[in-house]
């Protein structure tokens, strides 16, 4: 067997809790809500019903409004080791009965994973293939619930964006984009130090956002618990709302995908609704689009004006399905030299924040380092646009990076060093598929 698939294979296994997979074994020891459809799929290459089980884990705790929480919390896990634990969240009247959850969400990958699952299945047999469309039966009117809520809730005015409340919702938790609203956040004093469990599960601090951030993270926190997460009010008053691009471009990919699986559940009627949403997003991140930096920008909901930064959110358009003209200059931007092709790096692999940002940190938590799973989707996207000699070499030399690294969370670009969290479930679940890809 190649060896890192018996590495990534070693991983999901001892993270795996029966029907779910904690993301790494003492980092995060609980069930993130898009590490699980990364991790479904990295299943699908084991056992496809295995991948359905960990998506149906997760979408037993969605909440009666559509809303698929961030986190599903073990509540075997003792108090303290993850910050902010089930007991600051207050949300033990929105979760379901036997569940504690976050209060927040994460970009929508899921209908993808299901998708991909499928296909796995389908090149696998005909009875395996018999048995996952019966499980997307009933899948479905999840997932399309939770498309339907993010569509309503989220974008109440139908702008084709998706706001989110919280950096921690883009899973891109740190990023250079959140810098200029997150300035504006004043959490008022602290009088104590905020736990930081997390600081104890990597090398450097330098690794993981400073007890400033960490502040106006909890702050956010907060303010959600202060409104009993009552989403009306939070998209009125909150203090951090924007208007995600890179989160609406998945929303879109997977409106996509839900569409061609709504005949497979018994819904055909449904696949031209799903097709229509991602049509309005892909509209928006039109109008979002920058000419001089030539990336797609986020929109602050409280100013009214775009957030400059460039950083991996800019390939929005390329996630959710663009234009030839639009895809040949955002390939050009991710394999030129602020990016995959910037000087020096020991893999030439997308990074998450352009080089020639001022905020640009090889090291820094989401603000430059390479991570397999955002090379994934880009890989995927690509793809499905027709650029597959491009999506061939990012998954070839991701495969290289990750024979030399592992299956760590991140990857310092020009050094190679394993950054993060070791054994990272997510980064093990997409060499698998990679591994499993035939191109």
């Amino acid at each position: 067997m190649d060896e890192l698939a018996k590495q990534a294979i070693g991983v999901l296994h001892r993270n795996d809790r029966g029907t779910w997979t904690r993301p790494s074994p003492r980092l995060y020891p609980h069930q993130w809500s898009w590490d699980a459809a990364f991790v479904a799929m990295g299943w699908a290459q084991l056992d496809p019903l295995r991948g359905i089980a960990e998506l149906w884990s997760l979408f037993k705790a969605q909440w009666s409004t559509g809303m698929v929480p961030q986190i599903v919390f073990d509540l075997n896990v003792g108090r303290g080791a993850y910050e902010p634990g089930p007991n600051t969240w207050g949300t033990a009247l929105h979760a379901p009965p036997g569940t504690a959850t976050s209060g927040i969400c994460q970009p929508p990958v899921h209908a993808i994973a299901l998708g991909r699952i499928r296909e796995v299945a389908a090149a696998r047999s005909a009875a395996l293939l018999h048995e996952v469309d019966d499980a997307i039966v009933d899948l479905y009117p999840r997932l399309a619930r939770w498309h339907r809520w993010l569509h309503e809730v989220r974008d109440p005015e139908g702008t084709g964006l998706v706001t989110i409340l919280h950096p921690w919702e883009s899973g891109l938790d740190n990023s250079p984009r959140w810098d200029r609203p997150m300035s504006a956040i004043d959490p008022g004093p602290c009088d104590h130090d905020l736990p930081r469990p997390d600081l104890t599960y990597v090398r450097q601090a330098d690794e993981r956002p400073t007890d400033g951030e960490y502040r106006r993270y909890r702050f956010l926190v907060d303010q959600l618990v202060a409104v009993d997460h009552d989403q009306e009010k939070a998209m009125a008053e909150h203090p951090f709302r924007v208007a995600d691009v890179f989160f609406s471009a998945i929303l879109a990919a997977a409106d996509e995908v839900l569409a061609d699986l709504a005949p497979v559940a018994g819904r055909p009627g449904d696949a031209a609704p799903h097709r229509a949403s991602a049509a309005s997003t892909r509209a928006a991140l039109d109008a979002a689009w920058d000419p001089e930096l030539r990336a797609c920008l986020d929109q602050d909901r409280i100013t009214g004006r775009a957030i400059r930064a460039d950083t991996i959110g800019g390939f929005a358009p390329l996630i959710a399905g663009c234009s030839i003209d639009r895809a040949a200059v955002l390939v050009d931007r991710l394999l030129g030299p602020t990016y995959a092709g910037a000087d020096g790096l020991a893999w030439p692999l997308p990074l998450t924040t352009a080089t020639t940002d001022p905020r640009f940190d090889r090291r820094g938590y989401w603000r430059g380092p390479q991570w397999p799973p955002i090379t994934w989707l880009l890989w995927w996207s690509l793809q499905r646009l027709g650029h597959r000699r491009t999506a061939e070499h990012l998954r070839s030399t991701a495969i290289d990076q990750l024979r030399e690294v592992g299956c760590t969370e991140y990857v310092e670009p020009y050094s190679g060093d394993a950054l993060g969290s070791p054994a990272q479930s997510w980064t093990a679940a997409v060499a698998l598929d990679w591994l499993g890809t035939t191109t």
